[in-house]
């Protein structure tokens, strides 16, 4: 029994095991290689969801505003598409608020204020980085075609890049967003409004591992081909 278990054994980088979750839905939709945008990448592997597919050949776009994690997603994911900005709702210049916990750094200001002011995490700088849109980033380095799976992570900025996609007719085919506010007095609440957006956009929840949500289209999970699930 043990020998079964160490070779049934499956690798994730995700920080609840969201990528195999993910993988099952795109190899019970028949997608062997899914391209990805993840939107707050951060490391290249650790707490990463798009890691996984990297390793298994898929390719798709990284972006992540903090310098330092931008310079290692650069040397481990050279064959991604890695860019060092943020996604704001136009081409520019914001204040990026690198944290004391880098998985926490954001553009908004006022995440970083109730940061400080109701945890112990603080801000280590304050820093000026380049911002870009949703669809400008996809027309650039996609030929304007919505990569399969869109991982997002964005601390406060979630709502606006879910309100730039155009889910009529250009769209991800699965969702990974964290959903779940931060707190260190496990006061934490589901960010119950994105939820019910993404729902109202096409979409079912397939699994939710409390601090992230998956969404799968509903259209495409209906017309799936049942032969490929295993």
């Amino acid at each position: 029994m043990f020998r079964m278990l160490r070779k049934e054994a499956k690798i994730s980088y995700s920080q609840c095991g969201e990528d195999l979750i993910v993988a099952f839905l795109f190899q019970t939709m028949g997608i062997d290689k899914p391209t990805y945008i993840d939107i707050g990448a951060n490391h290249p592997f650790a707490l990463n969801n798009s890691a996984l597919f990297y390793q298994n050949g898929s390719r798709g776009i990284n972006i992540e505003p903090d310098p330092e994690l931008f310079k290692l997603l650069q040397k481990h994911r050279s064959d991604d598409i890695n860019l060092n900005i943020g996604i704001a709702h136009e081409k520019g210049v914001k204040d990026f608020y690198v944290m004391s916990s880098p998985t926490m750094s954001t553009f908004s200001m006022e995440e970083s204020e109730m940061l400080k002011k109701e945890t112990s995490i603080s801000v280590s700088r304050v820093i000026r980085i380049k911002t870009d849109t949703l669809p400008n980033v996809l027309n650039d380095y996609a030929d304007g075609i919505f990569p399969d799976f869109l991982s997002l992570d964005v601390e406060g900025f979630e709502e606006l890049i879910v309100e730039s996609i155009d889910f009529k007719y250009n769209f991800p085919k699965v969702i990974c967003i964290e959903t779940l506010t931060y707190t260190e007095n496990n006061t934490e609440k589901k960010e119950q409004h994105m939820i019910n957006m993404i729902l109202d956009k096409g979409y079912m929840m397939f699994a939710d591992t409390y601090i992230n949500s998956i969404f799968v289209r509903t259209d495409l999970w209906k017309h799936r081909n049942r032969s490929n699930t295993v």
